[in-house]
């Protein structure tokens, strides 16, 4: 595994501080990596083994915690979880680091923030890779208050889908269960990757096989006028990033 390099901290537009981590050569051409929900840089893509291929195939990768994950600040206002702010936090990286000609690497929530800053960013964003990315809201469903009731009393959550994502963030060492419960809150009834806003770079969109949301992924690989989209064999979506048959695919794809 790649050396761990300390976080460098960006501040957002909002005041937080966004954790941020540089791997590889400094003059190789950027990836910008987003993680899940509930992971983070170092769990979605260094654990996993993106950063190690990234980086022998000759790219500079920067992976980023986003608000709410990892080393980055966790506020527990809704309102600071907006997806125009999650886009913005990609522009405040890139400035930063003044970087341009960019390829995005994002999975889950981060293919949805990589979705929309692609045609937002055009001037920056060449290309991007995008895993298991939905349509529209996902996690409409999601049972805010009996989330909110199993972290002050333990309750048991009924409902599968609340339970596994909340399952699940628990799970990841440092995860605040509160922030990513606002979170949830706070993207919702907001803008989404759908149709009508598809990127116009080049595309590659990854679904597991056994993931629920693969049919709405491919619908909007097709809506987009460069995208390619390839089944992630035996994956659901929260298998689907440890894939190596995904990995290569996306490698060789952002080496073009």
């Amino acid at each position: 595994m790649d050396a761990t390099p300390q976080p460098q901290f960006v501040l957002s537009s909002d005041g937080l501080k966004l954790a941020t981590y540089d791997f590889g050569d400094l003059d190789a051409p950027p990836v910008v990596a987003l993680h899940g929900f509930a992971a983070s840089a170092l769990v979605n893509w260094q654990v996993t083994g993106w950063i190690r291929d990234l980086t022998r195939a000759g790219h500079r990768v920067i992976a980023v915690d986003q608000r709410g994950h990892g080393q980055s600040d966790k506020p527990y206002d809704p309102e600071r979880y907006t997806m125009e702010l999650f886009v913005d936090d990609l522009s405040q990286v890139l400035n930063t680091y003044m970087l341009g000609d960019v390829s995005l690497l994002g999975y889950s929530l981060g293919s949805r923030v990589s979705w929309l800053a692609a045609p937002a960013l055009p001037h920056l964003v060449t290309r991007a890779v995008l895993g298991g990315l939905p349509e529209g809201d996902p996690l409409t469903r999601f049972d805010l208050e009996a989330a909110r009731d199993y972290v002050r009393t333990g309750r048991t959550i009924e409902d599968p889908l609340t339970s596994a994502f909340v399952m699940m963030a628990a799970r990841v060492p440092g995860n605040d269960l509160e922030s990513l419960i606002s979170l949830v809150e706070g993207l919702r009834g907001g803008l989404q990757a759908d149709t009508t806003n598809a990127p116009e770079q080049p595309l590659l969109l990854g679904t597991g096989t056994d993931d629920l949301i693969i049919d709405q992924s491919r619908r909007l690989a097709e809506s987009a006028p460069h995208a390619r989209f390839v089944e992630i064999p035996d994956r659901n979506h929260f298998s689907a990033p440890s894939s190596g048959a995904f990995r290569t695919a996306a490698v060789a794809f952002l080496s073009e």
